[in-house]
């Protein structure tokens, strides 16, 4: 593990640790195949998880940290998700949208859970930014869940996921995490765009 934490080259004064480049370019193909919806975004977000599980813990992102390996078993959940999900219907999973029920209470639930979060990262870790670190926790839980049940809303959800990251990984210099996090920005859009396709198709065809 150490030897992962050893720095490859430095960005802007930081060192850019061998955990955090592997983890860089696991994290963009997972959301090519996201965008694809490829089954081997799966295997890819389990990987790139436990790596930036090594880098936040070593950064005390502790609220980053757990989210990571939530993410690992959010991620095989996912994996299931897809190769065996059914919908509402009983069919096998598609691209949908969120009814609008779904959507208030998708950010109820953010609401209540972000200052829980904060508050535990506050009193219970020596965090130095709780709040912010709490904040990308819970929605990308909520961002997660969105994407196994291939809600399309799961982009918008990384939109602003992705904002907010740009700033938390700023302010404690992981530079290549920054930039991997401004790429997702345009990503994510241009992932809803195809989802958003691949909703209007099956009208098309009828």
């Amino acid at each position: 593990m150490d030897a992962l934490l050893l720095p490859a080259f430095e960005l802007l004064g930081s060192p850019i640790t061998w955990v955090e480049l592997l983890a860089f370019a696991l994290a963009v193909w997972m959301v090519f195949c996201n965008m694809r919806v490829h089954m081997l975004a799966w295997p890819l977000a389990i990987a790139s998880s436990l790596l930036y599980f090594i880098l936040f813990w070593s950064g005390k992102l502790y609220g980053e940290a757990s989210l990571q390996l939530l993410f690992a078993a959010l991620a095989l959940w996912g994996w299931w998700q897809w190769l065996r999900g059914k919908g509402d219907d009983g069919q096998a999973l598609r691209v949908r949208r969120l009814s609008p029920q779904g959507i208030a209470a998708a950010v109820l639930a953010t609401l209540l859970a972000w200052p829980a979060l904060g508050f535990f990262l506050q009193h219970q870790t020596d965090s130095q930014v709780p709040f912010w670190d709490a904040f990308p926790t819970v929605a990308s839980l909520l961002g997660q869940w969105l994407l196994a049940r291939k809600y399309q809303e799961n982009w918008s959800v990384w939109v602003l996921v992705n904002v907010v990251s740009v700033a938390l990984f700023a302010y404690k210099g992981y530079w290549l995490t920054v930039l991997l996090y401004a790429v997702f920005i345009p990503m994510s859009v241009a992932g809803w765009r195809a989802w958003a396709q691949r909703i209007a198709q099956p009208a098309v065809a009828s």
